[in-house]
């Protein structure tokens, strides 16, 4: 059976709530409508995969070498015993540094010994638990891991303060120069538990 990938919260009852703050009623008035799209992958082996293909580089590179890698074991879907099986120099010809492939093969291994479960077994576990669990995976941070849960998982209350659109776009609405993250955590309290829903409207307010 296909996994069914959908938001784990109605965004409606989301908006009445984050609507009594003025300053983000603001922000979701000139945003528009809240289109949260997730994106399916077919394990979270694989999405964590290609994250650690994606960091530190340009789009369309990380995509030409996402798609290389990929295309080394012939099938469909990335396996973490495909993975392990290959020479570090066949990992090495797709396009991938000294340390991704290295944290290919430790999220690869750990996979194996169930600390990287499917979809399923992750929808079982609370925010936290996950994180935990997955930043165990050398090369896997917290930021990595709270994207997961936002656009493959559709957790509602995810506030991801380390992201710096997040940060930029908060600074620019509450008229703050230098944001202090723990100002931006206790702020944020207020906006529980859709708190993800705060996060994609400042992504969109976000001017580079």
């Amino acid at each position: 059976m296909a996994t069914r990938f959908q938001l784990e919260f109605d965004p409606s009852v989301a908006l009445k709530q984050l609507r009594r703050d003025k300053d983000l009623k603001r922000v979701i008035n000139k945003v528009g409508d809240f289109k949260l799209a997730l994106r399916p992958n077919h394990s979270p082996f694989e999405a964590l995969a290609e994250s650690i293909v994606y960091q530190q580089l340009n789009g369309k590179v990380a995509a030409t070498i996402w798609g290389r890698f990929k295309g080394l074991f012939g099938s469909g879907h990335l396996r973490p015993e495909d993975v392990l099986a290959a020479s570090i120099e066949l990992l090495r010809s797709a396009g991938l540094s000294a340390a991704k492939t290295a944290a290919m093969h430790d999220l690869s291994e750990k996979t194996l010994m169930g600390l990287v479960p499917s979809w399923a077994g992750l929808r079982k576990l609370d925010d936290e638990t996950i994180i935990k669990r997955m930043t165990d995976v050398r090369g896997i941070g917290r930021w990595t891991v709270e994207m997961m849960l936002i656009f493959r998982l559709g957790r509602p209350d995810i506030w991801p303060v380390d992201d710096f659109a997040v940060r930029t776009a908060y600074g620019d609405i509450f008229g703050i120069d230098k944001v202090d993250l723990r100002e931006m955590r206790q702020r944020a309290e207020q906006w529980r538990p859709y708190r993800s829903v705060v996060a994609w409207y400042l992504w969109r307010w976000y001017k580079p």
